[in-house]
């Protein structure tokens, strides 16, 4: 029945407004509409909204991830806009530079955004 269909990614904001300002500051991304209590932001053909809850940051897994041609340097780029990424150690797994390399070749890097939600990135191999 939903197979074909878009799907959405919901993030809570505790604070709205700071979560606006990391969106635009340290992902350099802007709003494509505001309507009020929640916000819409376009990731390529998808697009995902920020919304206020008292419920932000406590989810403890993986909310949304950005596929990129290139993870190096945009683990790079958004550490120098202050971005921290997370280190795990992952049984069988290795982590460089915060970035860890599954045995298919894909390569995945997290990190927090204001409100707590955990956010990755993601390389699959050529």
């Amino acid at each position: 029945m939903l197979e074909g269909k878009t799907l959405v990614a919901m993030l809570p904001a505790a604070d709205l407004e700071r979560a606006k300002q990391f969106y635009a500051d340290k992902l350099d991304m802007k709003p494509t509409m505001d309507e009020g209590g929640a916000v819409r932001y376009e990731a390529g053909d998808t697009w995902f909204y920020l919304y206020q809850s008292e419920f932000a940051g406590t989810n403890q897994a993986t909310a949304a991830v950005w596929e990129v041609d290139d993870i190096h340097g945009a683990v790079a780029t958004l550490k120098d806009r202050g971005v921290e990424f997370q280190d795990f150690e992952i049984e069988g797994l290795t982590m460089d530079n915060s970035i860890l390399t599954s045995p298919t070749g894909n390569k995945a890097a997290w990190f927090y955004d204001s409100e707590r939600n955990i956010l990755g990135l993601l390389q699959r191999p050529d």
